[in-house]
């Protein structure tokens, strides 16, 4: 069966790259003699239309062209399709395309869409919405939550919305529940992660992979303000080990690993905490499973989203090795 892509582009991500986004694809559809349609992504999340046309039009591949938040809503959408998913990266973090190590520029991106071979990748259910990236609980979701309100985006913006709410970030009552284990603590925050990063390379989880089966749970745990950057940057640079989650260390971050299911996370507060794209309070377990394949530019292991035990798998595009962007 010949390949045919639909292109999702975000009309309001990147700058100059998407402005020469479609000729960019029209030549790489002609040099690989591959028929094509480009769409603009819509901020309802609603692609029923897109559903329509790869069942009437026998479309193959869904290309989306923007940042991790068009990503999440594609794939959530579209998920059941039986389509291959790729990712051109404009967004401002790219935090999901840089996990996979897609290039940042478009022809490179392009190249491995219409080159690469299709491989599994993990995606996860958090009271039943779909995330193939992170979900964060406490500061790091308020911080998102305003950052996506800001008109201009970037590290800058992302960076200033983080030192904004540093200084007046409280401590929450979480209770973590993994099945055979369980505990309460005080957290800053708490990032439930397929990725390993936000984003920008900022690797919250940097020991997460896209397709082993688990989730990777950091918890940033209540202590004096001074240590909490230096906390932090330990985390993102790899310092930090896995914990044994029956043997945790009294101070400092928490960063576990779970499987399917991987238990439940309870705030114990109320009101509510601010979720990124989430509801607060996760009543059901964490659901990890392939589901999404992805091209790879290496003989490495094959990726793909996880999907529900009763729904079809998913195909994405990713690289696996760094392609010096």
């Amino acid at each position: 069966m010949p390949r045919k892509f639909i292109f999702l582009i975000n009309p309001i991500s990147g700058t100059a790259s998407r402005k020469l986004l479609p000729q960019l694809i029209a030549a790489a559809a002609e040099k690989h003699a591959a028929a094509y349609e480009i769409l603009p992504t819509v901020a309802s999340g609603d692609y029923h239309f897109v559903q329509q046309k790869i069942k009437e039009e026998h479309y193959t591949d869904v290309i989306i062209c923007g940042g991790d938040g068009s990503v999440n809503s594609v794939v959530q959408d579209l998920r059941t399709s039986g389509v291959n998913f790729g990712i051109v990266p404009l967004g401002s973090g790219n935090g999901l395309a840089l996990s996979a190590r897609i290039s940042r520029r478009p022809e490179k991106a392009l190249e491995l869409v219409f080159m690469g071979k299709p491989a599994f990748v993990d995606g996860f259910l958090i009271n039943d919405s779909f995330a193939c990236m992170l979900c964060g609980l406490g500061f790091d979701a308020q911080v998102a939550h305003d950052f996506a309100k800001q008109k201009k985006r970037g590290l800058f913006t992302y960076a200033s919305q983080s030192i904004k709410h540093f200084f007046s970030a409280k401590p929450y009552s979480f209770e973590i529940d993994l099945g055979e284990t369980s505990f309460t603590t005080e957290a800053y925050f708490i990032s439930i992660a397929n990725s390993n990063q936000f984003g920008n390379q900022v690797t919250i989880a940097p020991r997460a992979s896209l397709s082993d089966g688990l989730l990777d749970i950091v918890i940033v745990r209540k202590m004096n303000k001074a240590q909490l950057p230096l906390s932090i940057l330990d985390q993102i640079a790899g310092r930090n080990k896995i914990d044994n989650p029956k043997h945790l260390k009294k101070s400092g971050i928490i960063y576990l690993q779970a499987d399917t299911p991987c238990g439940q996370l309870r705030p114990g507060w109320s009101p509510a905490l601010p979720v990124y794209h989430r509801p607060t309070k996760i009543h059901h377990p964490l659901l990890k499973q392939r589901c999404l394949k992805n091209y790879n530019n290496t003989a490495a292991a094959s990726m793909v989203f996880p999907a529900p035990p009763d729904r079809t798998p998913m195909n994405n595009y990713m690289a696996t090795t760094d392609n010096g962007d």
